[in-house]
């Protein structure tokens, strides 16, 4: 890779990283709130903001349709349409949110974070994080793991 390849792709990823950090702003000040999670979510939250989600939190766009039980293709026609995801998928997108918010705040960065969800957990009964996050409650067990980090209980 080239200085002027490696250049153009620190900007692309610096402004990927200016727009998603604003996107998750929007939402990080009420993420611990889970009335507010619930009320957002019955709302409708925009279809736009999976996409952001997939930017922040660099997992694909398969592994979010499958988590939604929708197909890429709608996905793009979602967002395309501006439609907003039923309460169950915004429910989920809100708490992946704030799964990666906790994971930067306890890993310091995002990609250490990343590497984490991709190694099994001891604490999680030696699976891979990424592999729960397909449900709500798997998201809980993975945020559970992360507050017991946090407080260094580690057993």
């Amino acid at each position: 890779m080239t200085t002027r390849t490696k250049y153009h792709t620190f900007v692309k990823n610096l402004i990927m990283a200016i727009k998603t950090k604003s996107v998750l702003h929007t939402y990080e000040k009420h993420l611990e709130d889970r009335y507010w999670m619930v009320e957002e979510a019955a709302a409708g939250i925009p279809a736009s903001a999976l996409f952001d989600l997939i930017n922040l939190t660099h997992l694909n766009k398969s592994f979010i349709a499958g988590m939604l039980n929708l197909s890429t293709k709608t996905l793009d026609r979602y967002r395309q349409g501006e439609k907003r995801l039923n309460p169950a998928s915004g429910e989920l997108m809100l708490k992946l949110f704030s799964l990666f918010k906790k994971g930067e705040e306890i890993f310091g960065n995002s990609d250490e974070f990343q590497k984490w969800i991709e190694t099994p957990a001891y604490g999680l009964g030696n699976k891979v994080p990424k592999e729960l996050m397909q449900t709500s409650a798997g998201i809980d067990l993975i945020m559970d793991e992360l507050i017991r980090i946090e407080y260094g209980d580690l057993a």
